[in-house]
């Protein structure tokens, strides 16, 4: 069977099908077939060249009733074929529901497929709210173990409106945290892009009279979880559709190298990681509002480099005054091709970092299933109970927090949680949601490689103590993300090194906010027993248990302590009461001896007998910034 002239291929390409097994005993095989798209038919051949391929099958458009991404339900073994795949399925003929399962060989090419189909069959009569994501076995249903083969689906579908008023190469749905983005943005996304700086932050189509696009460029690859979610491909571009909500957008498909608020520290680092002569990332500037480009480069030896991105009175933007630009990502274009006064010519990025920590592990969700985490190894204990590493789906890093019963006021916290994971911050561990529903409770968060800061800070103290940028560094990462949460008028209660964790590239986040609220060990929440962490504790806390945001500044003050001691125990082995004396009488902790005058100062700051003469987070923020452009100029 021929295409017909009329039927205009929309899509086509390689993938993978699974046999459809509409008998019932017939073996189960994948097969390698190119596959076109057109306005009627979903058609099938055994080869891509036009004049040799033979038709092995199409589908009726106007019977498709599913379109959705599926379970990996299969193992390599069986696939037969080298590589990832990524399985999506499509549902057709309402009478005998035959269900057609498709591997794409990338997960940007899944959405795309499914975004085209769903195009075309946007006006079918017969589109269903549910379905089975994984084959059915003869018996029973590999996702949902329902025995009855005509059983309605066990997921909800997503929703094909979009898909009947913009083109299928432009149409997917996914969700991004607003504030992990730096400009204008746009499509469904999760983890995070941004429109690199000195871009236009809108685009104008040529029509004057169609709205304005707004448009963002990922900067991570995501692979998306849900069948609602969208994935991402680090560098492509994706336009909005709603931004509406605070952590998740909803985008459509349409550069990696701008990477925020990096530091001069962690830029070295990961430059001199990728080892690769003319290896580069634009990140801010410590003075604020300006940009910095850090160049790794062998010659004479290998080093980085750093240059400020400067502007002149045309708001022309250069590195060198002979080469103006009228935005970053042409300046970067041009030296991409000339080298023009830099040490080397502009070649790439690094590209393996790891994509942020989404508000939740997909849109909405906060209840976890206990049966969706694999447990692995023990990661530490502590107050509420046993920390292990775990994966969620098989697929994502987290870390489950195994409650111990009795220690906490259980419903109280659940409420309480729901909100929680909708704080996402760069600085704080991601709480992505709660195992509720059986006993114990599972607190399920972000994974950080490098476990805690206290313990990190220990391990490598030979190194980290002749490092003081970095040192500070990690200070203002944890500053940042305190602020955050005095914004949202979060109180920490137990903020102290072992309370904060570190990832890759020296990433430091804040964890275990807020949770001291929900304790019931009435020896952690009074001055009167040795679980009361007295040594980060201020005078107001030590007297009256009056808990602020200003009580957490003491206590970071404290930390900050910490981490120019490289770990050392705060007062060293003073018995508590010692310490409470010492607090009360206003003496404060001594100097580190690796600590530049100006930190110290700040820390003096932070312990003020009076609350109310503390600084904010906001401006102890500010103020470490500047003592880091003062100690480090870029």
């Amino acid at each position: 069977m021929s295409l017909l002239r009329s039927d205009v291929i929309i899509k086509q390409g390689y993938m993978v099908k699974r046999s459809q097994n509409k008998k019932v005993y017939t073996i189960v095989n994948f097969k390698r077939r190119w596959f076109v798209l057109t306005k009627r038919h979903l058609i099938y051949y055994d080869e891509e060249n036009e004049a040799k391929r033979k038709e092995k099958g199409r589908i009726e458009l106007e019977r498709v009733h599913t379109v959705e991404a599926a379970q990996t339900f299969f193992s390599k073994e069986e696939v037969g074929f080298e590589g990832e795949f990524y399985p999506f399925l499509v549902g057709y003929h309402q009478d005998e529901d035959y269900t057609l399962f498709l591997l794409a060989l990338r997960d940007v090419d899944r959405v795309y497929w499914i975004l085209a189909i769903k195009k075309v069959c946007a006006y079918n009569n017969n589109i269903r709210s549910y379905f089975h994501p994984a084959p059915w076995n003869g018996r029973r249903w590999y996702c949902c173990k329902k025995t009855a083969k005509l059983s309605e689906g066990c997921r909800e579908c997503d929703n094909w409106i979009s898909g009947r008023s913009s083109s299928p190469s432009s149409d997917s749905e996914n969700l991004s945290n607003k504030e992990n983005f730096n400009s204008a943005q746009s499509s469904p996304i999760m983890p995070g892009g941004g429109v690199a700086p000195g871009t236009p932050s809108v685009k104008q189509k040529e029509d004057q009279s169609t709205p304005r696009i707004k448009t963002v460029v990922a900067l991570y690859n995501y692979k998306a979880i849900e069948s609602g979610d969208l994935s991402l491909e680090k560098n492509l571009e994706y336009e909005i559709i709603d931004d509406s909500q605070k952590h998740w957008w909803k985008v459509r498909d349409s550069k990696g190298w701008y990477v925020n608020d990096m530091s001069r520290q962690r830029s070295e680092s990961l430059l001199k990681h990728e080892d690769k002569e003319g290896c580069f990332v634009v990140r801010n500037s410590s003075t604020k509002g300006l940009y910095t480009l850090s160049l790794y480069t062998k010659i004479p030896h290998p080093h980085v480099k750093h240059y400020h991105i400067k502007k002149n009175a045309k708001g022309e933007f250069f590195l060198s005054e002979k080469h103006c630009c009228n935005s970053i990502p042409e300046l970067i274009n041009y030296h991409k091709h000339n080298s023009g006064g830099l040490a080397s010519r502009l070649k790439t990025s690094p590209c393996d970092r790891p994509a942020p920590a989404t508000a939740g592990l997909s849109h909405d969700k906060w209840e976890i299933d206990h049966s969706e985490l694999m447990l692995l190894d023990e990661l530490g204990s502590g107050q509420f109970g046993v920390v292990r590493r775990g994966k969620w789906r098989g697929t994502t890093d987290v870390a489950v927090k195994m409650m111990k019963e009795g220690t906490m006021s259980e419903d109280d916290f659940i409420e309480e949680a729901k909100v929680m994971t909708k704080l996402q911050h760069p600085n704080l561990v991601q709480l992505y949601g709660v195992c509720s529903k059986n006993r114990p409770i599972f607190i399920v968060t972000e994974y950080m490689r490098h476990g805690s800061l206290l313990n990190y800070l220990r391990r490598h103290e030979q190194s980290l103590s002749t490092n003081q940028g970095l040192l500070l560094d990690m200070c203002i990462q944890v500053c940042k993300g305190m602020a955050y949460l005095e914004r949202h008028n979060y109180i920490h209660r137990d903020l102290a090194a072992r309370n904060c964790l570190v990832g890759h590239e020296n990433i430091v986040k804040v964890a275990d906010f807020g949770l001291a609220r929900y304790v019931l060990d009435d020896q952690y929440t009074s001055s009167g027993g040795s679980k009361f962490p007295i040594k980060w504790a201020p005078p107001e806390v030590l007297n009256y248990t009056r808990f602020s945001s200003k009580s957490d500044v003491w206590a970071y003050g404290v930390l900050m302590w910490e981490v120019f001691t490289c770990g050392k125990m705060p007062y060293g082995r003073m018995k508590n009461s010692e310490v409470v004396e010492r607090v009360q009488k206003g003496i404060i902790l001594d100097k580190p001896k690796a600590c530049f005058k100006e930190v110290y100062d700040v820390m003096k700051k932070c312990w003020s007998p009076q609350p109310e003469n503390r600084p904010s987070f906001r401006a102890l923020k500010d103020t470490l910034m500047n003592v880091s452009q003062g100690i480090l100029v870029d």
